[in-house]
């Protein structure tokens, strides 16, 4: 990175294809703060359905971003999400957080709010920042970006491995079904849908670790991908 110029890095991808694990060690490598988009949208999910809100209702989404207070702060033993000063890091993993989430992100009032959000922290910073459309819309302009795929079946069995990890029961045929039908919103969505971006490096994780993908990364920084 440039000293005293803050740069992004973005990394966009599918579920399962690495992008979490992979943009917090290469943040840490590098020495710039990593941001997770998922967990901010996440933590607007928790608090919409601890206050019982109608996902359908954008608006109402809206005005609830608004009177909201999201903090990542990167720790040794991973991101603590603070939401309006709670720490929710393992509440806003739940399933149930995860299968609504959409409602969240689909919301272009939300979405909106979120990118200013981000786009916020990137310039008081140099960061590593993951999500579905952090190279197409939060950060067109980023130094260098970067797109993560992985065989269905591999990306399946990645967040199952993470889910038992995490001393969680997982029906494997049903996680498959609602990685397919996660896919599908992320890609089909009309606000900030997945997509790789014209000038992103695409890697291939299926057959790479997570440190063998940062090394890739890196090694593409280093070419001046």
């Amino acid at each position: 990175m440039v000293k005293d110029i803050p740069q992004a890095i973005t990394i966009d991808g599918p579920a399962g294809a690495g992008k979490s694990t992979v943009a917090r060690e290469l943040a840490r490598r590098l020495g710039v703060f990593y941001l997770d988009t998922g967990a901010m949208y996440r933590a607007l999910t928790l608090k919409a359905v601890r206050l019982g809100l109608n996902l359908e209702d954008a608006s109402g989404l809206v005005d609830l971003a608004r009177r909201t207070r999201i903090r990542l702060e990167n720790h040794h033993s991973g991101t603590k999400v603070l939401l309006d000063g709670e720490d929710v890091s393992e509440a806003i993993r739940s399933p149930e957080v995860t299968n609504k989430t959409f409602y969240i992100a689909r919301a272009g009032g939300v979405r909106e709010i979120m990118v200013g959000w981000q786009r916020e922290i990137g310039a008081r910073q140099s960061i590593v920042i993951e999500g579905r459309d952090v190279g197409t819309v939060v950060f067109p302009e980023a130094a260098r970006k970067f797109y993560l795929d992985a065989d269905f079946e591999v990306r399946a069995r990645r967040r199952i491995k993470e889910l038992r990890e995490k001393g969680k029961q997982v029906d494997e045929d049903s996680l498959k079904r609602e990685l397919q039908e996660r896919d599908h919103k992320d890609f089909t969505r009309a606000v900030g849908p997945l997509k790789v971006a014209d000038d992103a490096v695409v890697i291939d994780t299926t057959p790479l670790t997570v440190d063998g993908t940062v090394d890739e990364i890196l090694k593409h920084i280093k070419n001046g991908a």
